[in-house]
């Protein structure tokens, strides 16, 4: 779907022209009357008085070849709210090859910040498909021509929206990849064309790593003949030398389970378990679109868990790249391995003001809290907060889980120093999280996203048509906002 949205000073009324204009929660049409021709004015009218007006907006069929949508705007409306209206509005005039349509800025009222850049931004989200591999591709075009001389987004507005949509179709392109195409070689081949956009690349590969003594990223993906890689993208925005942002996302471009074999399934969703750095790379790139004024960098570590005659298997110790070894007990827990290095290497290197990864770590989220929530578990109760607020403004919604030492005893081993599964029982996303926290050596503030239940939907949600969502590159970037520049 290719969508084109233009802003003219002109004022269009009459009868030609498809129109969007924009009401109150009552729909009352008054202030619409200079904007519709008589006729118009008293069709629309006379349906609205037999109507459930409870709606939230009206598509008129004027003619077989011409409509006038009213969309309503309740009183103290919600950021989040304006783009989910934004985004209805897209599924009901999404049909037809080619559909012309004018809004009229002058029809918004009301205080709200940018009202129409975020309906905008709602709708252009809300229209993302993936069909690169569809021999048959239907071509369909919707244009927007904002009229009028108010209410408009300005540039810079306009700007960062384009950002932040580009950043997250990318991260949904990325994981709408089949695993064929995007494997290790491939992603890390492709993160190395951001540096046109500005960001500074590092691609470590086996050798690199090996060097560095990252063994538990290694270990995981040494079933496969793709290579293993951690990859760093570094935005300097700002004008000092403050500390980065950093952001950690877990790349498994394939997890089969190794020898801990997965059921076949749903195994084919396995794609997506690269989400968390599909994320992480959909956020910098945003990032460096709309030139943030921050300092932050991006970690992710790419690898592909398969089985073969090279495979890790259950029982092996590693030595991590902290020192720290892990007795592998499950090779199916093995995104923690790879971020364990991850996270390591990023507070060691960068020496950040905090760390957030992200990875679609265990299905016992999903058991917590559904498709609603993302797991979070931090060591800072500031960031913690800071991440809530910044999800429930963009309806990327986060819920904090515990945290405790009581449940490090979960995770000791008698062979190594800990193990990577707990096998008591219970408390699976806390026990993996609690793991991940024994890589954070220097007391640095980190939160933990777990993503698994929000990277993909099989039914669509209010900003996405279903598939890869892009889930947490809009979060990231309100906190980032918000907070730090």
């Amino acid at each position: 779907m290719s969508i084109e949205i233009s802003y003219s000073k002109k004022t269009i009324s009459g009868t030609s022209v498809n129109l969007i204009l924009f009401t109150n929660d009552r729909f009352n049409t008054n202030n619409l009357k200079k904007y519709l021709s008589g006729s118009d004015f008293t069709y629309i009218n006379e349906i609205l008085k037999t109507s459930d007006l409870k709606k939230n907006l009206f598509v008129f069929e004027v003619s077989s070849k011409r409509k006038i949508i009213l969309v309503s705007i309740k009183n103290n409306i919600k950021t989040s709210d304006i783009e989910n209206l934004g985004a209805e509005l897209f599924g009901r005039i999404n049909f037809g090859k080619n559909s012309n349509y004018f809004v009229n800025s002058d029809s918004v009222f009301g205080k709200h910040d940018n009202f129409l850049g975020h309906f905008l931004h709602g709708l252009k989200l809300k229209s993302y498909e993936f069909n690169k591999y569809k021999s048959k591709k239907e071509k369909r075009f919707i244009s927007l021509n904002v009229v009028g001389t108010k209410n408009k987004p300005s540039s810079q507005s306009q700007l960062k929206f384009k950002a932040l949509e580009e950043g997250t179709f990318y991260a949904r392109d990325l994981v709408s990849e089949p695993g064929n195409i995007l494997h290790p070689d491939e992603y890390a081949k492709r993160l190395s064309s951001l540096r046109k956009n500005g960001l500074k690349v590092s691609v470590y590969d086996e050798k690199k790593l090996k060097k560095l003594g990252m063994n538990a990223l290694l270990g995981v993906g040494q079933g496969s003949i793709r290579g293993s890689y951690l990859v760093t993208l570094e935005w300097n925005g700002a004008k000092n030398n403050s500390k980065p942002l950093a952001f950690v996302g877990k790349g498994v471009c394939f997890d089969t389970g190794g020898y801990s074999l997965k059921p076949a399934r749903f195994m084919e969703d396995m794609t997506y378990d690269m989400a968390g750095s599909a994320t992480v790379v959909g956020l910098m790139k945003n990032l460096a679109l709309r030139k943030a004024k921050v300092n932050a960098v991006g970690v992710v570590g790419l690898v592909e868990n398969m089985v073969s005659g090279n495979a890790q298997r259950p029982g092996d110790i590693v030595k991590s790249y902290s020192g720290k070894t892990i007795e592998v007990l499950n090779t199916d827990a093995e995104g923690r391995l790879v971020l364990a290095d991850a996270l390591t290497f990023t507070e060691k290197k960068f020496k950040p003001k905090f760390i957030i990864d992200l990875a679609t770590l265990t299905g016992a989220i999903i058991v917590c809290l559904g498709s609603e929530y993302a797991g979070l578990f931090s060591n800072d109760d500031k960031l913690s907060k800071q991440i809530f607020n910044a999800g429930e403004k963009v309806e990327e919604k986060v819920w904090r889980m515990p945290l405790h030492k009581n449940y490090d005893k979960l995770m000791n081993s008698k062979n190594a120093d800990m193990q990577n599964i707990n096998y008591v029982g219970g408390a699976g996303s806390t026990t993996a999280a609690q793991f991940l926290q024994r890589f954070i050596l220097n007391k640095t503030p980190w939160a933990h996203l777990d993503i698994a239940g929000m990277a993909f939907s099989k039914y669509g949600g209010a900003l996405n048509s279903g598939g890869a969502t892009g889930f947490g590159v809009r979060l990231l970037n309100q906190l980032v906002e918000e907070n730090y520049e």
